[in-house]
């Protein structure tokens, strides 16, 4: 038998578990802590004027997954053209 195959077989395994977790990680928990902000909601002015409210996330600390928001796109397209 040859080597590849077993190599092959596997990082294909292994790719399809990270696919599906992170399915279910959009499905489960939609979004995640926004990055400018570190999840708070409020960044720091560098003029020393004390915090304003986050732009990227609109002051919720929240940003929707990449995935989820992939998935809510073709839910709409979806609905749109079956009317």
């Amino acid at each position: 038998m040859d080597p590849v195959v077993p190599i092959a077989s596997t990082l294909i395994v292994i790719s399809l578990f990270i696919a599906v977790r992170y399915a279910a990680e959009c499905y489960i928990r939609p979004f995640r802590p926004c990055r400018a902000c570190q999840g708070k909601g409020r960044k720091p002015n560098r003029i020393g004027r004390g915090p304003h409210d986050c732009r990227h996330c609109r002051a919720t600390g929240l940003r929707l997954r990449l995935g989820r928001h992939i998935w809510n796109h073709a839910r709409a397209l979806h609905r749109d053209k079956t009317r």
